[in-house]
């Protein structure tokens, strides 16, 4: 049977997940008590919601309505695997990107 139990930080990471002013209010939240998942999961959350962020201003000068539905996927699919793995309590890098989330995010202490 899979651990159900909560774990320090688990609220800070869901939280992380839920829009970049989620992200945010994650950022201020694991000020005071730090606790490394939820550290982990908010540089993924961050990361993910600027690529995304960055990624349609982008697309939006150059329009091209296949290229907003691949970026609409791409995020969809990775926020919706980060986030299961802060639900099952796992710091699971998020593919592809992940490992440079950690790398990048490092003032998100």
């Amino acid at each position: 049977m899979e651990n159900t139990e909560s774990i320090p930080g688990k609220t800070t990471a869901i939280i992380a997940y839920l829009t970049i002013v989620g992200a945010i209010i994650a950022l201020s939240m694991n000020m005071e008590p730090k606790h490394s998942f939820a550290r982990f999961h908010t540089r993924q959350a961050f990361g993910l919601h600027l690529m995304f962020h960055g990624f349609a201003i982008f697309s939006s000068v150059w329009f091209n309505e296949y290229a907003l539905y691949g970026l609409y996927l791409c995020y969809i699919v990775l926020w919706v695997y980060g986030f299961l793995g802060a639900l099952s309590n796992k710091e699971q890098l998020v593919p592809a990107v992940g490992s440079y989330f950690q790398k990048w995010f490092t003032f998100i202490q």
